[in-house]
């Protein structure tokens, strides 16, 4: 992760909270897109992220958009951290920024919550399911965010946003992901006038769980978010189900079931008694899903490749590409057989 100008960092903070003194920056690991730093300063904690040094697609790590909707979220049932500044001025810092409130809680990357006792494991993945309904229920024209994304056909949109960047990329084909671009494009469920404010990155590793209880107390890294179709965030969510341990941390190949982890259907179902009406979950969201994370991580090794990437293991995340097209097909394959999965 590149560093900062702690001398700048340190003018700017002055002007932003005069009489507050910055003491040290902490770089937080984790993140692939967007570097994070934990700011301390003689009166309280604080969390910037700004946009990676070099070359970025257009639109991509979108900062801008993250300290918006984390504005308008304040206030709501959704949990948010609180954004205080935003500085625009690429010449302070290299690249654009934000500055947030630090919250005090537990990120966990390993969906199987290992060290945990069963009810924890439970109530942890229902307030997750609980958080991702709540942010479907607010109503984007009420929190400022009616021109936040394009109104319908997000699949359509979505498909040819991450086709073109996969379309774009310098890395080699990958067969699968190929298969799948097709099939999500012949498979393209109509138009049912859903939408909601869709976070785009929703799962375990972008949440902070309480301290202490099975309570997500905040929604963590926006830059994927838009106005779009819950379905979206929903198949998003629904991942680890589908994906083995090694493939980023999912379920299969674990001893889930009988560790307290609820099933997909119950999770879906949590999910619904909290949420506005949806339609039903199918398996194109969930090839969708599978199919746009691949993208992603083709992105991740794009930057790895460019030593622009934000994590350290950026490079070894490549190979996931390919794994996750593999899953989205067993998807599909599974649906042509009839023996498509339990959606709840």
């Amino acid at each position: 992760m590149n560093g900062l100008d702690l001398d700048a960092l340190r003018g700017w903070l002055a002007r932003r909270s005069p009489g507050e003194s910055l003491r040290r920056a902490e770089p937080i690991a984790g993140g692939q897109s967007n570097p994070t730093w934990k700011l301390v300063t003689d009166r309280r904690r604080l969390a910037l992220r700004k946009k990676p040094e070099g070359p970025i697609l257009k639109g991509a790590h979108a900062i801008e958009r993250e300290f918006r909707v984390l504005q308008a979220l304040a206030g709501t049932e959704v949990p948010v951290p609180e954004a205080l500044w935003l500085e625009e001025d690429a010449q302070v810092l290299g690249t654009p920024f934000y500055v947030m409130a630090w919250l005090d809680g537990r990120v966990f990357t390993d969906s199987t919550l290992p060290g945990m006792t069963p009810a924890e494991r439970r109530g942890i993945y229902f307030a997750m399911a609980r958080s991702l309904a709540r942010l479907h229920a607010v109503r984007p024209e009420t929190v400022g965010l009616g021109d936040y994304g394009k109104p319908g056909s997000y699949f359509e949109r979505q498909l040819r946003r991450w086709s073109g960047q996969y379309d774009a990329s310098e890395m080699p084909r990958i067969a699968a992901l190929d298969r799948v671009a097709a099939w999500l494009d012949a498979n393209m469920p109509e138009e049912d006038g859903a939408a909601a404010i869709a976070h785009g990155d929703f799962r375990l590793g972008n949440l902070m769980v309480h301290p202490e209880e099975p309570k997500v107390i905040g929604i963590l890294d926006w830059e994927l978010s838009t106005l779009g179709h819950p379905l979206a965030d929903l198949g998003f969510c629904v991942m680890p189900w589908t994906t083995g341990h090694d493939e980023y941390g999912g379920l299969i190949g674990t001893d889930w079931e009988t560790a307290g982890i609820p099933t997909r259907a119950e999770f879906v179902a949590e999910y619904r008694r909290h949420a506005p009406p949806t339609p039903p979950l199918r398996p194109f969201h969930m090839v969708f899903a599978l199919f746009r994370f691949a993208v992603i991580f083709i992105g991740i090794a794009e930057r790895a490749r460019a030593g622009s990437a934000a994590a350290d293991n950026a490079a070894s995340l490549a190979p996931l590409a390919e794994r996750f097209a593999v899953r989205a097909t067993e998807i599909i394959d599974a649906e042509a057989d009839g023996a498509g999965p339990r959606l709840g």
